[in-house]
């Protein structure tokens, strides 16, 4: 499994008599202030799957950039070459080593799913059921729950240090989790107007919604 298949809440705190440090340590408050001041961002990530009886399975690296809403660029480098781009209406996956290109339209398919964390639209309360997880690892969590019966995904996890995110754990339907870690992450950088454009190469096998 390669890839499954992203407002700060100050307002009336004092007179809840809430402190700004427990807003800070609550996942779910840093995860919407991530969704609500990142519109764009680029970094790389290692990816590890984890089978549903404890084994270990395939781990992957790559790199990535996103921009609000719907425009991604996945590229896996290592063990096997794979890329995914979302151009805001199609999504395309390129595996070169079966020199295919599937096709797929995003319409509104990217709700319900992980790629929604970091590039849809930003209204997660209307595809997710959010909690906060508490500390752990040294980190602040918030669990995102499909609110579709026939999401892809069981739950996610997204991991916080202070306001930068560092990871993600995606539980499948099946019990297999994969784990993103972000190696590096860099919020709202200049993004290439070229940078979500693909264009299959030639004498590729191109199928799907074309």
């Amino acid at each position: 499994m390669r890839f499954a298949g992203i407002k700060t809440l100050l307002v009336g705190a004092v007179g809840l008599g809430v402190s700004l440090s427990a807003l800070a340590a609550d996942g779910v408050v840093l995860l919407k202030q991530f969704v609500d001041s990142t519109h764009a961002a680029k970094g790389t990530f290692v990816q590890s799957v984890y089978r549903a009886n404890g084994g270990r399975g395939e781990e992957s690296k790559g790199d990535f950039i996103f921009e609000r809403p719907g425009k991604f660029r996945w590229n896996y480098s290592q063990p096997y070459p794979q890329l995914l781009v979302g151009d805001g209406h199609k999504l395309w996956s390129y595996d070169p080593d079966l020199a295919q290109v599937t096709v797929k339209t995003m319409g509104d398919a990217l709700g319900g799913t992980p790629a929604a964390i970091l590039s849809g639209a930003g209204d997660l309360d209307k595809s997710f059921t959010l909690e906060n997880a508490g500390e752990g690892n040294g980190l602040t969590w918030a669990v995102a729950t499909p609110k579709a019966s026939d999401s892809s995904f069981a739950s996610m996890k997204l991991g916080f240090d202070g306001a930068r995110l560092v990871g993600m754990e995606i539980r499948d339907n099946f019990g297999q989790i994969t784990i993103l870690k972000f190696t590096k992450f860099e919020a709202n950088p200049v993004v290439a107007e070229d940078a979500f454009v693909f264009t299959p190469p030639a004498g590729v096998d191109v199928i799907g919604d074309l």
